[in-house]
């Protein structure tokens, strides 16, 4: 075993003269010595140069001891940080496997060459970050963060994929306000008990049709916002910028899918609400028990939305696994249901945070535009409490429309980041994505070590 500075030889005995190693009197050096026992060249031999003031004999002690009189102190052991390799005789030299230095870093586990090179414990290596967040089971705020840093970083293609969106759906929704809903001819048969039956069904017709217009223009604008988010996010993960253009190429092929996808998603919710009020429907309209059929009626849509609630959280992370698996609608459902199972409160529990973050800032922008358009136009505060009625004018629609996009400008991104974030999370804590994304990366380097603990969630 080699010596290093401040470390004697573990292994040195004393001579048979009763000597130590190299110790030497005032006037006289150790004399040859036999082959086995003499390891480095000849002390004796021409170039050697073995200094006059040796220790006195029976004066080297062992590393961890006490040093002896005259002897300087050896040096102190190191700080933390410098464990992570086995410790032990068949190690190396510091405590590591056998021709190396242990873990990342690291000089020797507790349990090494009597602790002292090994009495600190350091912790794995860092996890790479080559993205947004660091490639490992992430904690809630990481993936808050992760989301956020996404908008921050790559802002230029996030907004404008977001403001885009929120300005067509808007935009639908205030046309819809100002021609149906201020409409008077529509308000007054609507509000006319005396109107027939058939201008009632025209105006709820009209209505209806707006009303149709708005919602499939919200639901593509989402759908086509969803998708290009998600391939956003899952390119600033691994630290690679995109543009829309780029982002668009990737995600169309799947967009079609991430329709059919919501709309099953919808048809299910629907079906399983509508299956939890049918029986009550049914006793009401065969003319049964009335107060038997309004509770049977509100107990079968309470126990229908707790399922529905149940369903939509198992199926949360569908549509990520659909765009970025390139699966289809049935696998990608299956995919979410398998990354979701044993940790259903923990993703109903950091979606809906992310939820309440996201209205609170679009709340924050929202209401002081509805402020300043219920100020500005003329109406006082009545158009503020009578918002989305017949009587908002168009100055209110138009400033209180200006909030709402720069609102859902904000809240798309923080709730399509932390969705993706989610299901990449679920994906490292269960089939160590992590890694292949560290080689996707390009930094294996990072994995050398222990993986890093899991973070508390």
């Amino acid at each position: 075993m080699t010596d290093t500075p401040g470390w004697a030889s573990p292994g040195s005995a004393p001579s048979p003269d009763g000597r130590e190693p190299g110790a030497s009197g005032p006037a006289d050096r150790p004399g040859p010595a036999e082959p086995a026992a003499q390891p480095g060249p000849d002390p004796q031999a021409p170039g050697a140069k073995w200094s006059d003031r040796q220790p006195p004999p029976g004066q080297w002690s062992a590393p961890t001891g006490a040093p002896g009189p005259g002897q300087a102190p050896p040096p102190p052991p190191p700080g933390a940080g410098w464990g992570g390799g086995p410790g032990g005789p068949a190690g190396g030299p510091y405590g590591g496997p056998a021709g190396g230095y242990g873990g990342y870093g690291g000089y020797g586990a507790p349990g090494g060459h009597g602790g002292a090179w090994g009495g600190g414990w350091g912790g794995p290596p860092p996890a790479a970050k080559p993205g947004v967040i660091p490639l490992r089971p992430l904690g809630v705020g990481e993936i808050l963060d992760g989301a956020v840093s996404t908008m921050r970083t790559y802002w230029r293609t996030v907004l404008g994929i977001s403001l885009t969106v929120a300005v067509v759906t808007q935009l639908g929704l205030i046309l819809l306000q100002g021609f149906l809903l201020n409409d008077s001819e529509t308000a007054d048969v609507l509000s006319d008990p005396g109107s027939s039956g058939s201008e009632v069904l025209r105006a709820l017709g009209a209505l209806m049709a707006g009303t149709s217009v708005v919602v499939v223009i919200s639901v593509i604008g989402s759908i086509v916002a969803t998708a290009l988010l998600t391939t956003v996010t899952s390119r600033a993960v691994l630290g690679r910028p995109v543009s829309t253009g780029e982002a668009w190429r990737d995600a169309r092929p799947q967009v079609p899918k991430l329709f059919g996808l919501l709309l099953l998603l919808g048809v299910i919710s629907a079906g399983v609400v509508f299956g939890g009020a049918l029986p009550g429907i049914l006793v009401l309209a065969l003319g049964g028990n009335e107060g038997a059929g309004v509770a049977l009626l509100v107990l079968g849509m309470l126990a229908a939305l707790v399922v529905a609630i149940w369903l939509t959280a198992r199926f949360s992370l569908a549509s990520p696994a659909l765009m970025l698996e390139r699966q289809s609608i049935v696998k990608s459902m299956s995919r979410s249901a398998k990354l979701v199972r044993g940790s259903w409160w923990r993703v109903v529990g950091i979606q809906m945070l992310a939820g309440i973050i996201a209205n609170i800032v679009s709340s924050l922008v929202v209401i002081p535009f509805t402020l300043i358009a219920a100020a500005v136009s003329g109406d006082g505060m009545t158009s503020f409490f009578t918002t989305g009625s017949q009587n908002a004018g168009w100055t209110f629609l138009i400033i209180s429309g200006i909030g709402s996009v720069i609102g859902a400008t904000v809240t798309l991104p923080i709730n399509a980041g932390v969705t993706v974030l989610l299901y990449i999370d679920q994906r490292i804590r269960r089939e160590a994505l992590d890694i292949e994304l560290t080689r996707a990366a390009g930094v294996q380097e990072h994995r050398a070590g222990a993986p890093g603990p899991v973070p508390g969630s």
